[in-house]
């Protein structure tokens, strides 16, 4: 396909712009995009995912700076791969897999910041998941009558036990 504003060179560049709910896509070549001004990916100047990503590894609870057994970031170092927080701030991937126990204290906080949770729960196929999710509920209802318990809430721990002894029945049914 030929750039839609010189229609000279090939286009290199699909964009799609949505401008006060009025979405325009057009394709383009490089260079009609640098006259243009617009920012392209992986160029001087533009906006990459590493770029997005060091935003988020800025981020700086304030628990850290109250803890001094936790160290500042830029005295953070893998002692495998000798790669720096910062430096893993800047390029957004690590060195070696010992990275995630060395900057363990900093990641937590990251991943509950970028997707909401720590913990990674996917999706379930509707007609093939009903087992999984039959499971998940389980842990759910062992974590609040383990809550419960430690509440000092008898009644609703032993309504919570009669709950998971039903659903382990019906697993066992099946």
């Amino acid at each position: 396909m030929q750039c839609q504003e010189c229609g000279k060179r090939p286009a290199t560049l699909h964009f799609t712009k949505i401008v006060n709910g009025e979405k325009t896509e057009f394709r383009i070549c490089e260079s009609c995009a640098r006259e243009k001004g617009e920012i392209i990916p992986g160029t001087t100047g533009g906006f990459s995912i590493h770029n997005l990503l060091s935003g988020f590894l800025d981020f700086n609870p304030g628990s850290h700076s109250q803890n001094p057994t936790i160290k500042a970031p830029e005295n953070l170092r893998c002692e495998e791969c000798g790669i720096t927080y910062s430096q893993f701030s800047k390029i957004g991937r690590f060195g070696c897999s010992s990275c995630y126990k060395y900057f363990n204290d900093r990641l937590d906080p990251l991943f509950k910041r970028v997707h909401g949770n720590t913990v990674h729960v996917g999706k379930v196929p509707k007609r093939a998941g009903s087992h999984i999710q039959v499971k998940r509920k389980l842990d759910e209802l062992r974590q609040q009558l383990q809550e419960r318990i430690l509440q000092e809430e008898f009644e609703e721990a032993a309504g919570l036990r009669d709950e998971i002894r039903e659903l382990e029945k019906n697993i066992s049914a099946e």
